[in-house]
């Protein structure tokens, strides 16, 4: 993989990550429509630990109240300390569905990597997805139920970590799968996608660890200055999407990602057969 090659793909997965269009997809797609060759799982990871950097540097206000919640409670007042507090544990349920479908399944989730037809199904899915949830949180804005992040609870944050689970699958967002499981629980747009950004902390680090293995490898072959350069790019484009689509989300509906992912979805499949 040549630098340039990095930078490109480090741009698509920064984008990609926080925008409900599906990082993995794309980097699926992206090479084999540009002749790119299919970045190794090394990469992959590396990318997704640029997003993390990328995520925390966003959150850092509520990152760093997680963890004086855990390391120094003294520095918080009781009302902050119960709901940091509840919020890191909602976080830590939502995250196991993941956990346990990254480690049970991890064979099965590669092998949908090398079909394009999977990419270009699961994005139509995530169309749909989006689709459906814009339509339930409408009906709920206009009863006036629409929830707010201190309504949480536990099978709510379940719930979404089951939607991020399924999501590990090329094609299918992350962040479109969490933040429309939020949308069905009648939470509003951006506090569906807030929740969900906290909640890619630990998944992203998860998978960073799983695969430290591989990304040791690679810097021993000596591609240490292309990997660096996609992380990078990685990292600016991730912070520059979750700025974009919180802003976004306060005034506008999911349909215009919903619209991207069934065309990009229907094109993939449509190469992909013939």
């Amino acid at each position: 993989m040549t630098v340039f090659e990095a930078l490109i793909l480090g741009v698509v997965q920064g984008a990609t990550e926080f925008l409900p269009v599906s990082s993995s997809g794309h980097l699926v797609v992206v090479p084999e429509l540009f002749g790119i060759p299919t970045p190794p799982l090394a990469f992959d990871v590396l990318v997704h630990l640029a997003t993390l950097v990328a995520v925390v540097a966003y959150f850092y206000r509520d990152v760093s109240r997680l963890v004086l919640c855990v390391v120094a409670p003294r520095h918080l007042s009781r009302q902050e300390l119960k709901h940091w507090r509840r919020l890191l544990v909602w976080l830590i349920v939502g995250s196991i569905p993941a956990a346990l479908a990254g480690f049970l399944l991890n064979d099965f989730f590669e092998g949908l990597f090398a079909s394009t037809l999977a990419v270009g199904l699961f994005l139509i899915v995530t169309s749909a997805l989006l689709c459906g949830a814009d339509l339930a949180l409408v009906r709920l804005e206009r009863r006036g139920r629409v929830r707010s992040l201190d309504s949480l609870r536990g099978a709510d944050a379940l719930l979404i970590g089951c939607f991020q689970a399924l999501a590990i699958a090329p094609g299918l967002s992350r962040s479109g799968s969490t933040i429309a499981a939020g949308a069905f629980l009648g939470f509003d747009r951006p506090t569906a996608a807030h929740f969900s950004f906290l909640l890619s902390i630990p998944a992203i680090l998860g998978a960073f660890v799983f695969s430290l293995k591989d990304i040791g490898g690679a810097f021993a072959s000596g591609s240490a200055l292309a990997y660096l350069v996609g992380a990078g790019a990685a990292a600016i484009s991730g912070f520059l999407a979750i700025f974009f689509l919180l802003r976004y989300l306060k005034r506008h509906r999911l349909r215009l990602f919903a619209v991207y992912t069934l065309v990009v979805g229907l094109f993939v499949v449509g190469i992909s057969l013939v």
